[in-house]
């Protein structure tokens, strides 16, 4: 029977370097967005707290050893959202932050969707939904065949959930018992073409993930001390893979952007436009004066 990870004790003063730290990673991906002048704004806005905890907190991983054989799999199914996903790495130490403002453009690392060939500490190439839970669900597989300590997390947009494939990968992993496999939902409630549950309804998707087989547990995408809780208790769960249904605001922090699918796959147009989403970030939305930043 495996050991039980030893998770990092969360202090209230780690907790609150995450939250400034997921502010500065939502402040660079508008920055990044707007220099491309193309690519997604809500998606990796509303997963900037997920992606800040995973990279600062959950994950065994090295950025001085991105390829280092005992690391943590961490896969990301919706491609789209990966501006998240870079600049929390720049955070992290993988690659200085001034290759952020390279992202989309032609033969930088940070492509508009991951891509493996320019960075392996990426993990998987993403573009068509649905492909990265089956590439998780094999990663997961080949761990607990061979007996390797890593765990894998695949990150997930709920819009994507509309493919089959990903309940094929679902049957397999339950079947074969992958609980070193969790997978991180980001469940918005926007897709390109509106909301999701008047484009195709997901809900009950709670009882959807149990009948199938997973440990279901579901958070606030936004609380990163609930986020940790669920890491924590998904590594301790050996019976059954895991998947965290994290409800997410897309746009989180931005108050032109929060919950319009309008803004699901543009950057701020332009440096106007910028300065107004930077000022409700720094300013909390307003929480703090903006005289004394």
């Amino acid at each position: 029977m495996p050991s039980v990870r030893q998770a990092p004790l969360l202090t209230e003063k780690k907790l609150l370097a995450l939250e400034k730290k997921a502010n500065e990673v939502r402040q660079d991906i508008l920055s990044m967005l707007t220099t491309a002048g193309s690519g997604h704004s809500a998606g990796p806005l509303g997963m900037a707290d997920i992606f800040t905890a995973l990279y600062f907190h959950v994950l065994q991983h090295d950025p001085k050893r991105p390829n280092w054989k005992d690391r943590d799999r961490l896969f990301l199914s919706n491609g789209h959202i990966v501006p998240v996903r870079y600049a929390a790495m720049a955070h992290a130490g993988y690659f200085p932050k001034s290759e952020l403002a390279t992202l989309r453009k032609f033969g930088s690392k940070l492509q508009g969707h991951p891509e493996v060939r320019m960075m392996p500490a990426l993990e998987n190439t993403s573009g068509p939904l649905g492909d990265g839970s089956s590439q998780a669900v094999g990663a997961a597989y080949v761990a607990k065949m061979d007996r390797l300590p890593w765990h894998t997390y695949c990150v997930m947009s709920d819009g994507e959930l509309a493919a089959g494939i990903t309940w094929e990968a679902a049957l397999f992993a339950a079947k074969n018992n992958l609980n070193n496999l969790t997978w991180i939902i980001d469940r918005n409630n926007i897709q390109i073409d509106g909301y999701t549950e008047e484009i195709m309804p997901l809900e009950r998707l709670h009882e959807k993930f149990a009948a199938f087989g997973f440990t279901v547990l579901e958070i606030d995408g936004h609380n990163m001390r609930q986020f940790i809780d669920a890491c924590d208790r998904s590594a301790a769960t050996w019976e059954t893979p895991t998947v965290i249904i994290a409800h997410t605001i897309p746009g989180k922090g931005v108050k032109f952007m929060e919950f319009e699918p309008s803004w699901h796959g543009k950057p701020p147009k332009d440096k106007t436009e910028l300065n107004a989403a930077l000022r409700d970030l720094r300013t909390l939305g307003g929480k703090i004066d903006s005289e004394a930043l």
